[in-house]
């Protein structure tokens, strides 16, 4: 009967130790204990060196290339990231982007284009320096280029007859881009008869492009730059809210002779 009573003793003795070091564990120094909260969230805006590359003025663009038109990031504070400001035809061309007011690069390199509330709409992946590449259920892949990285139209692809439009009408004038110089880098044009005030105010005499932009120069020096909007036209810019628009007139095949 002794044996039995010490057995139960030092039994009771280990589960008894074993308890009190389980409280005594859970019991720790609040200076000692590390509290796990939420991590701490990742600055959603790029690099400074990133944004600086993303400033300016991008070409968002269809895979064939035949619906352009031009993104300006910048450098400003929105929600989720930075600025976007969009050319008014972009909605008209690419449904998807009738909401994008700014945009973001995460660690990953993917470019976000946001929502007023930084909401990515678009992603887009960087496929080579200066060109990102994207696609949309129902509109398809995008791509998005650098100034520097978009093609550029060469002058014989600009020979003709160009149509100036306000908005959506009929043109109000017709120019005939030839590839006579004029000196420098200016080329002469003409103006057929029967243009409108607006155009004939300003009176275009020669033409360039200037970094994939097409520059009318009138005889005082003043221009109009447009800048490309789909295969057959060219926008105005900066855009106004009366858009002026060169429309590609039937071509003049004399107009490589002039």
């Amino acid at each position: 009967m002794k044996s039995g009573a010490l057995i139960c003793a030092v039994t009771a003795t280990i589960l008894y130790g074993a308890g009190a070091f389980a409280q005594d564990s859970q019991k720790q120094d609040p200076q000692n204990t590390v509290t796990e909260g939420p991590a701490a969230p990742q600055n959603p805006n790029p690099p400074a060196d990133t944004t600086a590359a993303m400033a300016g003025t991008w070409e968002f663009s269809n895979a064939d290339h035949d619906k352009i038109c031009r993104f300006t990031f910048r450098a400003d504070p929105a929600a989720g990231g930075y600025r976007l400001d969009i050319d008014r035809n972009c909605a008209s061309l690419f449904p998807a982007t009738k909401e994008v007011s700014g945009w973001t690069i995460d660690a990953f390199g993917t470019l976000g284009l946001l929502d007023a509330r930084g909401t990515a709409v678009i992603e887009m992946t960087e496929a080579e320096a200066g060109i990102f590449d994207g696609f949309q259920p129902g509109e398809g892949r995008y791509i998005l280029q650098s100034a520097a990285a978009a093609p550029v139209r060469s002058v014989d692809e600009m020979l003709g007859d160009w149509g100036v439009a306000r908005g959506t009408g009929k043109p109000i004038c017709v120019l005939t881009l030839t590839n006579t110089s004029t000196g420098a880098d200016n080329l002469s044009l003409k103006v057929k008869p029967g243009c409108d005030p607006f155009v004939a105010r300003f009176g275009p005499i020669s033409w360039h492009i200037d970094q994939g932009e097409l520059v009318l120069v009138s005889a005082r020096g003043q221009t109009w730059r447009f800048a490309e909007n789909d295969a057959n036209s060219w926008l105005r810019v900066p855009e106004s809210a009366d858009p002026v628009l060169l429309v590609r007139q039937e071509r003049s095949p004399a107009a490589d002779t002039r």
